[in-house]
């Protein structure tokens, strides 16, 4: 099925919706918690964070327009500085998508999910979550489309130590991480292979 330009702008409206978002593939699947500064939590799922950096260490996410209605999570984070991000697991992904909807009051109380705070850190991290990354704003940039690129640095990390292996990477199918397609579709993740590093300089393919 080959579609162009032209098609798409003539597809329903949630179909384009739907094919556009979910043609991209899975993506990680993440809860993004914050706290304004008068002490209120916030907890909203994302699945657009992406590694920007090792050194420094810099995560980004994409949010959307701000225009018409501002989102907690855009304003706790512009006021505060501080965000989390948390991976969603199968125990909590139904929780976490229900953090979707335009919800009055804290996402954590209205969705059952459990909050921990860790040594003071200012904002909130999501209790049943393998991988909690403590964030501290950087940069909001401006994307062509009215989106909002999140840019900030690592400050903590707390992973599930059993999942990190001899070269530091974190096996996420041991800790039951979902990916994320579309709006709506979760996935199970399942590690097959870890293959080495390429350099140019190697002579050899891997087969």
């Amino acid at each position: 099925m080959k579609i162009d330009k032209k098609n798409i702008k003539a597809f329903e409206k949630v179909f384009r919706l739907n094919l556009i978002n979910s043609i991209t593939g899975i993506k990680a699947g993440n809860l993004i918690a914050t706290r304004s500064n008068d002490g209120a939590d916030n907890v909203a799922i994302f699945s657009s964070v992406v590694h920007l950096g090792s050194n420094p260490a810099q995560i980004g996410f994409v949010m959307r327009p701000q225009i018409e209605r501002k989102s907690d999570t855009y304003n706790n984070i512009k006021e505060n500085g501080f965000y989390t991000i948390n991976h969603i697991t199968k125990a909590i992904y139904k929780q976490a998508h229900n953090t979707s909807a335009n919800l009055k009051g804290s996402e954590f109380d209205l969705c059952d999910i459990k909050k921990e705070n860790i040594d003071n850190f200012k904002a909130p991290f999501v209790l049943e979550s393998p991988i909690k990354i403590g964030m501290k704003l950087i940069e909001m940039i401006d994307l062509p489309n009215d989106c909002i690129l999140i840019v900030g640095e690592v400050e903590l990390i707390d992973v599930q130590e059993s999942s990190i292996n001899e070269k530091g990477e974190v096996d996420l199918s041991l800790i039951n991480v979902m990916g994320i397609s579309g709006l709506n579709g979760y996935y199970e993740l399942q590690r097959m292979d870890s293959l080495p590093y390429i350099r140019l300089s190697d002579k050899s393919k891997i087969e």
